[in-house]
C-alpha cells in the first residue's frame, strides 16, 4: 500500500500524482501540484493473472512524508 494516503502533502505532491496516473486514478479537481518530495522509493510489483500482466505502483518510503491520519478521506 502506498504511504501517501496518510501524508499531509498528498494532494499537492508530484510523485503521488504520477502514482495515481499509473493506477488510472488521476483526479482533475486537485490543487495545483507543486510539491516535489525528497528521497522517494517507488516499488513496482508485477502480477500475472491468466495471460494478463498487471503492474502495481506504490511509494514505500519518502523523506518528505508528514503523517496526517485520515488524509485519504479527502483524496476520494
Amino acid at each position: 500500500m502506498c504511504i501517501c494516503i496518510n501524508c499531509k502533502h498528498a494532494d499537492i505532491c508530484k510523485t503521488y500524482k504520477f502514482i495515481e496516473k499509473q493506477h488510472n486514478n488521476y483526479k482533475i479537481n486537485r490543487q495545483q501540484n507543486c510539491f516535489i518530495p525528497m528521497n522517494t522509493m517507488i516499488i513496482v510489483s508485477i502480477n500475472k493473472k491468466n495471460l494478463n500482466i498487471y503492474l502495481d505502483w506504490d511509494i514505500k518510503e519518502c523523506s518528505s512524508f508528514v503523517e496526517q491520519p485520515g488524509k485519504w478521506i479527502s483524496l476520494l
